[in-house]
Parts: structure tokens; sequence; C-alpha cells
């Protein structure tokens, strides 16, 4: 059998196969793994290997992605074919609306590991929120989202979080958190490190390594 003719073959099965799987809940996709969930949010840290996809799987409510990796990847929708590739960088972020169940899968088109943490937003507010905390780089009905970049010693602005919030490191760094007191706290994190913060909180970011690090802040409204 002519080669040419069995690898289009392989890739029409492989098409057909793909559109005919029956989507399944965002938390039960086998790339999806859950590292923190409340009764506020879920969060789930997506890995896929080059070449590798998801299956179709569904989404339900407002989130956030925040991507932790250098690739290319596409996206499809059942019945529909793949998207354009679209580059990924650690950092860029994502504040995406549900209008209802968002069903598609996402292949790694590229030649490097993807990593991705998808917020979900559980609940929209029911009354208006307060002020922003900074910049705000992202939002959606459910949350707004902060990105600071730091250079080696640059220090953020003194901001305040009326609302719960997670924090998010995009990149490695040595983060140093100081209250308008001066109290510090200094933590080495690594990227896709995230933490719960469901209290009023006023603090600066400062990046005391070496190298650019970038953090992200998303905070409910």
């Amino acid at each position: 059998m002519n080669i040419y003719f069995c690898g289009a073959l392989a890739l029409t099965l492989s098409t057909l196969a793909a559109s005919q799987q029956s989507p399944v809940p965002v938390e039960e996709e086998p790339h999806h793994h859950v590292v923190l969930k409340n009764d506020s949010v879920v969060v789930l840290r997506v890995k896929l290997l080059p070449g590798e996809s998801t299956l179709f799987h569904t989404h339900l409510h407002d989130r956030v992605a925040v991507d932790l990796s250098d690739t290319t990847i596409t996206r499809q929708k059942p019945g529909e074919p793949e998207s354009a590739p679209e580059a990924t960088k650690p950092g860029d972020v994502a504040a995406l609306e549900s209008n209802g169940p968002y069903t598609h899968l996402v292949h790694n088109a590229g030649n490097a590991v993807f990593e991705v943490l998808d917020v979900e937003l559980l609940h929209r507010p029911t009354k208006p929120s307060g002020p922003a905390a900074g910049k705000v780089e992202a939002e959606n009905p459910s949350a707004r989202v902060y990105k600071w970049t730091l250079a080696p010693g640059a220090t953020s602005a003194m901001h305040t979080h009326e609302r719960p919030y997670l924090i998010i490191s995009a990149t490695p760094l040595v983060l140093k958190m100081t209250d308008p007191e001066g109290k510090s706290f200094t933590h080495e994190v690594q990227t896709g490190d995230i933490h719960w913060v469901d209290a009023k909180v006023t603090h600066s970011l400062t990046n005391e390594g070496t190298t650019v690090g970038q953090i992200v802040e998303i905070e409910l409204k």
C-alpha cells in the first residue's frame, strides 16, 4: 500500500475519532489536573507534550488562562476544523467570558511542552465591585487580572486587594511582599506556583532575584 495513502488514512481516522469523542467535563479531562478547589475557584494545571491533544472538554464558567510555556497551540471545536496556530509565552493571560457551555480541544503543535493554568471562576458577583487594585491587564464579569513584570530589584506600586484573589508565579523568581508598615516576607517561587488569599491585603511586590519575573493576580469582582 502506498505510504502516502497510509499516512493520509491514519490522519483521517484520527480526525474522525476525535470528532466522534463525547466531550467530558473539564475536571475529568486527563491532561487537566486540579491543584486548588474551593467555593470560589477551581484551578487546573494543563500539560501537553509536543504533538499531544486534550480530549474535547467543556467549560461552564467564566475563566482566566495563564500561559506558563513558550510553544505553539491550536484549538478545535466539535465539528469544526482546527484553528490557525497561535504562539504562547509565559505570562500571557486571557480572561474568558462564559455565554453557556463551551467545548473544545487543545493541541500542542509546537516543539516544547505546553503548560497553562486554567482558573475556573465559579460565581459571578451579585453587586458592583470596588476600585481596581492597579492597571487591569484583562477582565471578565467574574474577575480582574493584574500582571506585574518586574526586573531584578524592581518593586510594584503599593496596592490593595479588597476582594479574595489568587496570586500566580508565571516565571521563577525570589518574591518579596511588603505591607504599608514595612513588614515583608520573601519566598522563592517556581513557575506555576499559586497562593489563594481570602482577606483584604495591601502590599507591594519586589523581585529579589537576578532575572525578570512575572506575577499574575486574579482578583474576584
